[in-house]
């Protein structure tokens, strides 16, 4: 395992971070999540992603106890709030009440004091950015929380944060969670720009496109039962903007680029993600121990510009690089 700062702060995370947005508690049963989870502590995975709101807050439950007994020192663990997790009016969003109530309930989940990054999850417009970020600097001062970061936030509202952080003597922003991928590049023209240039780092989750990067899905042909993209409750919705046939057939275009390296094409793909500067980790799931096993290989992998080019050549206008296409619900959930 290769390991990378996140951002500019002093934490080193493993490039490829374990998530479990869409098994832990839900896509698998839990046996096999801690297996998932331990082979990830065999590939030298240190990092661990997860969020209040996956499977209905189960996901950290079942992540606590895959975690119980390892070093906690030895480990980052990373969660997030904004989405509701309960019935109440004040069970969403970024207020004080909210993530106050959101990261002791998490911190009880995970077993844990601390965790080492807490993300605001999307960016709450019913709430004062200054209400948001004195509450976390308030969580770090407490030390249940030792770094902030956002996810899926637009360049402005990262900008505007760095602005009152700097105003009012709080801790900065370390990190942004977008999604990445060869299809999906919306924070390439102003989201990197002012991260590098302000210190954060990327932590990018689905680096595999919904698995539609690892080939699996072929065009003019049904799709694989058992698959996310048959799977109503596991991101069917997500996926779908790739499920045409010239999304796939390119994405098949892509397997004698892999086979010339020597690697899977889900390797491939997050050994791309990974050639960004930027990004300081690449965020894997997995419902199965040799997914986690086969997706650690791309730790490490150096893609010369060459192949660069040909893969950009190969995928061609079906890239998706709109940066307005990073949103944030207008009114909370």
């Amino acid at each position: 395992m290769e390991f990378r700062r996140l951002g500019r702060s002093g934490l080193q995370i493993s490039e490829i971070a374990y998530g479990n947005w869409l098994t832990h508690g839900s896509q698998v049963e839990e046996d096999a999540a801690v297996a998932c989870v331990q082979a990830a502590l065999d590939e030298g995975i240190t990092t661990f992603d997860t969020a209040d709101v996956y499977a209905g807050t189960r996901a950290e439950d079942v992540l606590g106890r895959a975690l119980k007994g390892q070093r906690r020192e030895g480990l980052e663990i990373f969660t997030k709030v904004y989405w509701p997790t309960g019935p109440g009016r004040n069970d969403r969003g970024l207020s004080r009440k909210h993530v106050f109530e959101s990261i002791h309930g998490s911190l009880r989940r995970l077993q844990t004091d601390y965790v080492d990054l807490y993300q605001a999850h999307r960016f709450d417009h019913e709430t004062p950015l200054e209400e948001t970020l004195r509450t976390f600097e308030d969580l770090v001062r407490q030390g249940k929380v030792l770094y902030v970061g956002v996810s899926e936030w637009r360049a402005e509202e990262i900008a505007r944060a760095l602005e009152i952080a700097d105003q009012m003597g709080f801790d900065r922003i370390v990190s942004s969670q977008p999604q990445y991928s060869m299809l999906w590049r919306v924070i390439e023209s102003e989201v990197i720009p002012l991260c590098e240039k302000e210190g954060i780092g990327q932590i990018v989750w689905s680096p595999i496109a919904q698995g539609v990067l690892s080939g699996k899905y072929k065009p003019g042909r049904p799709l694989p039962a058992g698959t996310r993209a048959t799977d109503e409750k596991g991101g069917a919705d997500m996926i779908k903007r790739y499920l045409n046939d010239d999304v796939l057939t390119r994405v098949q275009n892509l397997e004698p680029v892999a086979a010339d390296l020597g690697l899977s094409m889900a390797q491939l793909a997050i050994a791309w993600v990974l050639q960004n500067p930027n990004v300081s980790a690449a965020i894997v799931g997995a419902s199965r121990p040799e997914q986690v096993r086969d997706n650690v290989k791309a730790a490490g992998v150096k893609l010369d510009a060459d192949v660069l080019a040909r893969i950009d050549d190969v995928l061609g206008p079906i890239v998706e690089r709109d940066p307005a296409r990073t949103v944030s619900p207008q009114r909370r959930p």
